[in-house]
Protein backbone atom coordinates (compact mmCIF):
# COMPACT_ATOMS: atom_id res chain seq x y z
CA UNK A 1 0.00 0.00 0.00
CA UNK A 2 1.19 3.43 -1.34
CA UNK A 3 2.10 5.92 1.51
CA UNK A 4 -0.93 8.35 -0.16
CA UNK A 5 -3.18 5.48 0.38
CA UNK A 6 -2.62 4.78 3.83
CA UNK A 7 -2.70 8.46 4.58
CA UNK A 8 -5.54 8.65 3.45
CA UNK A 9 -7.40 5.62 5.13
CA UNK A 10 -5.71 6.85 8.07
CA UNK A 11 -7.59 10.18 7.85
CA UNK A 12 -10.53 8.27 6.90
CA UNK A 13 -10.73 6.21 10.14
CA UNK A 14 -10.29 9.76 11.73
CA UNK A 15 -13.04 11.24 10.30
CA UNK A 16 -15.36 8.36 11.31
CA UNK A 17 -13.95 7.77 15.07
CA UNK A 18 -14.74 11.59 15.32
CA UNK A 19 -18.45 11.29 13.59
CA UNK A 20 -19.80 8.59 15.73
CA UNK A 21 -18.34 9.54 19.11
CA UNK A 22 -21.85 10.43 20.92
CA UNK A 23 -22.14 13.66 21.69
CA UNK A 24 -22.63 14.58 25.31
CA UNK A 25 -26.56 15.38 26.50
CA UNK A 26 -27.37 18.73 26.80
CA UNK A 27 -28.73 19.53 30.17
CA UNK A 28 -32.32 20.63 29.91
CA UNK A 29 -32.43 24.38 31.45
CA UNK A 30 -36.04 24.87 30.30
CA UNK A 31 -37.21 25.50 33.47
CA UNK A 32 -34.36 26.91 35.25
CA UNK A 33 -35.49 30.53 36.81
CA UNK A 34 -32.94 32.86 38.49
CA UNK A 35 -34.63 32.53 41.66
CA UNK A 36 -36.20 29.60 43.11
CA UNK A 37 -40.13 28.23 42.56
CA UNK A 38 -42.43 27.92 45.58
CA UNK A 39 -45.70 26.32 44.99
CA UNK A 40 -48.44 27.16 47.60
CA UNK A 41 -50.98 24.94 48.32
CA UNK A 42 -54.62 25.79 49.03
CA UNK A 43 -57.12 25.02 51.36
CA UNK A 44 -57.15 21.26 53.00
CA UNK A 45 -53.91 20.54 51.04
CA UNK A 46 -50.32 20.35 51.92
CA UNK A 47 -47.13 20.24 50.72
CA UNK A 48 -46.61 16.68 50.30
CA UNK A 49 -47.89 13.21 51.91
CA UNK A 50 -45.50 10.53 51.29
CA UNK A 51 -44.69 10.39 47.74
CA UNK A 52 -47.53 12.46 46.31
CA UNK A 53 -47.41 16.10 46.14
CA UNK A 54 -50.49 18.65 46.63
CA UNK A 55 -49.14 19.70 42.72
CA UNK A 56 -48.82 16.15 41.47
CA UNK A 57 -46.12 16.06 39.59
CA UNK A 58 -45.30 19.27 38.87
CA UNK A 59 -42.05 19.69 41.00
CA UNK A 60 -40.51 17.00 39.42
CA UNK A 61 -41.26 18.28 36.00
CA UNK A 62 -39.86 21.66 37.25
CA UNK A 63 -36.06 20.20 38.46
CA UNK A 64 -35.80 17.90 35.51
CA UNK A 65 -35.92 21.32 33.60
CA UNK A 66 -33.23 22.98 35.90
CA UNK A 67 -35.38 24.93 38.27
CA UNK A 68 -35.12 24.92 41.98
CA UNK A 69 -38.38 24.00 44.14
CA UNK A 70 -39.69 24.02 47.54
CA UNK A 71 -43.28 22.64 48.87
CA UNK A 72 -43.76 24.18 51.92
CA UNK A 73 -46.30 23.48 54.35
CA UNK A 74 -48.99 26.23 55.68
CA UNK A 75 -52.19 25.51 57.84
CA UNK A 76 -54.82 23.80 56.14
CA UNK A 77 -57.40 25.83 57.35
CA UNK A 78 -56.88 29.46 58.32
CA UNK A 79 -57.27 33.28 57.53
CA UNK A 80 -55.14 34.42 54.41
CA UNK A 81 -53.20 36.78 56.72
CA UNK A 82 -52.30 33.58 59.29
CA UNK A 83 -51.61 31.36 56.52
CA UNK A 84 -49.24 34.16 54.64
CA UNK A 85 -47.02 34.62 58.11
CA UNK A 86 -46.06 30.89 57.94
CA UNK A 87 -45.12 31.20 54.46
CA UNK A 88 -43.01 34.54 54.86
CA UNK A 89 -41.31 32.60 58.16
CA UNK A 90 -40.42 29.39 56.09
CA UNK A 91 -39.21 32.09 53.32
CA UNK A 92 -36.94 33.68 55.44
CA UNK A 93 -35.59 30.03 57.02
CA UNK A 94 -34.72 29.41 52.91
CA UNK A 95 -32.86 32.51 52.65
CA UNK A 96 -31.16 31.62 55.58
CA UNK A 97 -30.19 28.73 54.91
CA UNK A 98 -29.22 28.80 51.33
CA UNK A 99 -28.98 32.35 50.63
CA UNK A 100 -32.28 32.88 48.07
CA UNK A 101 -32.33 36.34 47.39
CA UNK A 102 -36.26 36.08 46.04
CA UNK A 103 -38.73 33.93 45.48
CA UNK A 104 -40.71 32.87 42.57
CA UNK A 105 -44.35 32.07 44.50
CA UNK A 106 -47.25 29.94 42.54
CA UNK A 107 -50.48 29.28 44.82
CA UNK A 108 -53.09 27.53 43.91
CA UNK A 109 -56.97 28.40 45.28
CA UNK A 110 -56.17 30.18 49.01
CA UNK A 111 -52.94 29.45 48.00
CA UNK A 112 -52.85 32.53 45.39
CA UNK A 113 -54.03 34.99 48.08
CA UNK A 114 -51.44 33.86 50.61
CA UNK A 115 -48.60 34.50 48.24
CA UNK A 116 -49.85 37.95 47.82
CA UNK A 117 -50.25 38.46 50.81
CA UNK A 118 -46.37 37.75 51.31
CA UNK A 119 -45.40 39.83 48.22
CA UNK A 120 -47.33 42.87 49.89
CA UNK A 121 -45.57 42.61 53.09
CA UNK A 122 -42.18 41.71 52.30
CA UNK A 123 -41.55 42.59 48.39
CA UNK A 124 -38.08 42.38 48.56
CA UNK A 125 -38.11 38.41 49.07
CA UNK A 126 -40.50 38.16 45.97
CA UNK A 127 -39.56 38.20 42.55
CA UNK A 128 -43.32 37.08 41.02
CA UNK A 129 -46.28 35.77 42.20
CA UNK A 130 -48.41 33.04 39.44
CA UNK A 131 -51.75 32.78 41.21
CA UNK A 132 -54.04 29.48 39.99
CA UNK A 133 -57.69 29.67 40.51
CA UNK A 134 -57.36 31.70 43.58
CA UNK A 135 -60.88 33.20 44.32
CA UNK A 136 -59.48 36.80 44.56
CA UNK A 137 -63.07 38.41 44.91
CA UNK A 138 -64.38 35.14 46.78
CA UNK A 139 -66.27 32.17 46.07
CA UNK A 140 -69.70 31.63 46.19
CA UNK A 141 -69.53 28.58 47.78
CA UNK A 142 -68.05 29.79 50.69
CA UNK A 143 -70.74 32.22 51.01
CA UNK A 144 -73.60 29.36 50.22
CA UNK A 145 -71.93 27.57 52.89
CA UNK A 146 -71.42 29.87 55.74
CA UNK A 147 -75.57 30.95 55.00
CA UNK A 148 -76.27 27.73 54.90
CA UNK A 149 -74.43 26.54 58.84
CA UNK A 150 -75.76 30.14 60.26
CA UNK A 151 -79.31 29.16 58.93
CA UNK A 152 -79.11 25.64 60.39
CA UNK A 153 -77.30 26.87 63.31
CA UNK A 154 -74.67 24.33 62.75
CA UNK A 155 -71.71 26.45 62.38
CA UNK A 156 -69.88 25.41 65.44
CA UNK A 157 -70.74 21.80 64.49
CA UNK A 158 -69.90 22.40 60.88
CA UNK A 159 -66.12 24.17 62.01
CA UNK A 160 -65.28 21.30 64.49
CA UNK A 161 -65.59 18.68 61.74
CA UNK A 162 -63.49 20.44 59.28
CA UNK A 163 -61.32 21.30 61.58
CA UNK A 164 -60.74 17.87 62.29
CA UNK A 165 -60.09 17.12 58.67
CA UNK A 166 -57.57 19.80 58.71
CA UNK A 167 -55.38 18.06 61.59
CA UNK A 168 -55.42 14.75 60.21
CA UNK A 169 -54.35 16.49 56.59
CA UNK A 170 -51.17 18.65 58.69
CA UNK A 171 -50.46 15.27 60.92
CA UNK A 172 -50.26 13.13 57.70
CA UNK A 173 -48.34 15.43 55.85
CA UNK A 174 -45.81 15.91 58.81
CA UNK A 175 -47.02 19.08 60.22
CA UNK A 176 -48.83 18.67 63.51
CA UNK A 177 -47.88 21.64 65.18
CA UNK A 178 -49.81 24.16 62.01
CA UNK A 179 -52.52 25.54 63.95
CA UNK A 180 -56.41 24.94 61.92
CA UNK A 181 -59.20 27.48 61.68
CA UNK A 182 -61.87 26.71 59.61
CA UNK A 183 -64.01 29.61 60.66
CA UNK A 184 -61.19 32.01 59.91
CA UNK A 185 -60.28 30.38 56.18
CA UNK A 186 -64.34 31.17 55.84
CA UNK A 187 -63.79 34.65 56.52
CA UNK A 188 -61.15 34.78 54.76
CA UNK A 189 -62.61 33.00 51.46
CA UNK A 190 -66.25 34.32 51.35
CA UNK A 191 -66.91 37.57 49.08
CA UNK A 192 -66.79 40.00 52.19
CA UNK A 193 -63.71 38.86 53.53
CA UNK A 194 -62.18 38.89 49.97
CA UNK A 195 -62.75 42.55 49.35
CA UNK A 196 -61.95 43.39 52.61
CA UNK A 197 -58.44 41.72 51.96
CA UNK A 198 -58.52 42.71 49.04
CA UNK A 199 -58.39 46.56 49.96
CA UNK A 200 -55.76 46.39 52.33
CA UNK A 201 -53.57 44.59 50.10
CA UNK A 202 -54.81 45.46 46.43
CA UNK A 203 -51.01 45.01 44.53
CA UNK A 204 -51.97 42.99 41.08
CA UNK A 205 -55.98 44.09 41.43
CA UNK A 206 -57.98 44.18 37.96
CA UNK A 207 -58.59 47.67 37.27
CA UNK A 208 -61.74 47.02 35.19
CA UNK A 209 -64.57 44.18 35.92
CA UNK A 210 -63.09 41.06 35.11
CA UNK A 211 -59.94 42.54 33.37
CA UNK A 212 -56.90 42.77 34.31
CA UNK A 213 -54.15 44.44 36.62
CA UNK A 214 -50.60 45.96 36.55
CA UNK A 215 -47.74 42.93 35.28
CA UNK A 216 -45.44 44.68 38.15
CA UNK A 217 -46.01 46.51 41.46
CA UNK A 218 -43.19 47.58 43.78
CA UNK A 219 -40.44 45.28 41.70
CA UNK A 220 -42.80 41.71 42.24
CA UNK A 221 -44.51 40.24 38.70
CA UNK A 222 -48.25 39.49 38.65
CA UNK A 223 -50.00 36.48 36.79
CA UNK A 224 -52.99 34.42 36.88
CA UNK A 225 -54.79 31.47 35.35
CA UNK A 226 -57.81 29.40 35.79
CA UNK A 227 -60.27 26.82 34.70
CA UNK A 228 -63.51 26.84 33.93
CA UNK A 229 -65.04 23.02 33.92
CA UNK A 230 -66.45 21.21 36.59
CA UNK A 231 -67.21 17.31 35.64
CA UNK A 232 -63.76 16.15 33.37
CA UNK A 233 -63.59 12.72 34.28
CA UNK A 234 -66.09 10.45 35.75
CA UNK A 235 -62.99 8.36 37.38
CA UNK A 236 -61.99 11.30 39.59
CA UNK A 237 -63.96 10.83 43.03
CA UNK A 238 -63.54 15.01 43.38
CA UNK A 239 -65.58 15.78 40.45
CA UNK A 240 -68.97 14.74 42.12
CA UNK A 241 -67.64 17.14 45.44
CA UNK A 242 -67.11 20.31 42.38
CA UNK A 243 -70.59 19.00 40.83
CA UNK A 244 -72.63 20.27 43.55
CA UNK A 245 -69.75 22.58 44.93
CA UNK A 246 -70.61 24.11 41.59
CA UNK A 247 -74.38 24.72 42.33
CA UNK A 248 -74.10 27.82 44.72
CA UNK A 249 -72.60 29.92 41.25
CA UNK A 250 -75.76 31.31 39.36
CA UNK A 251 -74.47 31.43 35.76
CA UNK A 252 -70.84 32.40 35.81
CA UNK A 253 -68.29 29.31 34.35
CA UNK A 254 -66.41 28.31 37.24
CA UNK A 255 -63.76 25.40 38.15
CA UNK A 256 -66.25 24.05 40.35
CA UNK A 257 -65.00 26.90 43.81
CA UNK A 258 -63.99 29.92 41.64
CA UNK A 259 -65.70 31.75 39.19
CA UNK A 260 -64.05 32.87 35.95
CA UNK A 261 -63.73 36.37 37.23
CA UNK A 262 -62.85 35.89 40.25
CA UNK A 263 -59.36 33.89 39.52
CA UNK A 264 -57.66 37.13 37.36
CA UNK A 265 -54.82 39.23 39.24
CA UNK A 266 -52.31 40.91 37.19
CA UNK A 267 -51.86 39.50 33.63
CA UNK A 268 -54.33 36.77 32.82
CA UNK A 269 -52.23 34.35 31.20
CA UNK A 270 -55.67 32.44 30.79
CA UNK A 271 -58.98 32.30 32.31
CA UNK A 272 -60.37 29.25 30.30
CA UNK A 273 -58.26 26.15 30.26
CA UNK A 274 -60.53 22.90 30.76
CA UNK A 275 -59.88 21.95 34.01
CA UNK A 276 -61.61 21.78 37.04
CA UNK A 277 -60.37 22.80 40.59
CA UNK A 278 -58.48 20.05 41.15
CA UNK A 279 -57.11 19.54 37.73
CA UNK A 280 -55.48 22.85 38.00
CA UNK A 281 -52.92 21.25 40.12
CA UNK A 282 -53.55 17.81 38.19
CA UNK A 283 -55.21 16.20 41.05
CA UNK A 284 -56.57 13.32 41.56
CA UNK A 285 -53.40 11.67 40.17
CA UNK A 286 -53.42 13.15 37.01
CA UNK A 287 -57.20 12.06 36.21
CA UNK A 288 -58.50 14.97 33.87
CA UNK A 289 -60.14 15.27 30.68
CA UNK A 290 -57.89 13.71 28.08
CA UNK A 291 -59.04 16.57 25.24
CA UNK A 292 -57.94 19.28 28.18
CA UNK A 293 -54.37 20.59 27.98
CA UNK A 294 -51.60 19.54 30.68
CA UNK A 295 -51.61 21.10 34.13
CA UNK A 296 -47.82 20.26 34.20
CA UNK A 297 -47.01 21.28 31.13
CA UNK A 298 -48.80 24.79 32.03
CA UNK A 299 -46.46 24.83 35.24
CA UNK A 300 -43.20 24.32 32.84
CA UNK A 301 -44.20 27.28 30.34
CA UNK A 302 -44.64 29.56 33.08
CA UNK A 303 -41.51 28.88 34.76
CA UNK A 304 -40.07 29.29 31.24
CA UNK A 305 -41.58 32.78 31.27
CA UNK A 306 -40.49 33.67 34.40
CA UNK A 307 -36.81 32.67 32.96
CA UNK A 308 -36.98 34.59 29.90
CA UNK A 309 -37.80 37.98 32.50
CA UNK A 310 -34.86 37.21 34.36
CA UNK A 311 -36.89 35.71 37.29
Amino acid sequence: MSRRIRAACATLALTLSVTLTPLPAQADTYTQTRYPIVLVHGMLGFGAIGPVDYFYGVPAALRSGGAVVFTPSVSALESTEARGEQLLAQLRQLKAAYGHGKFNLVGHSHGGPTARYVAAVAPDLVASVTTVGSPHTGSPVADGIQAMAETTGLTGVVAAIVNALGVVISWISGNPQLPQDALAALASLNTPGAAAFNTRFPQGAPTSACGQGPSVVNGVRYASVGGTSVVTNLLDPGDAFLMLASAFFTGETNDGLVGRCSSHWGTVLRDDYGWNHLDEVNQALGLRNFVASDPVAFYRSQANRLKAAGL
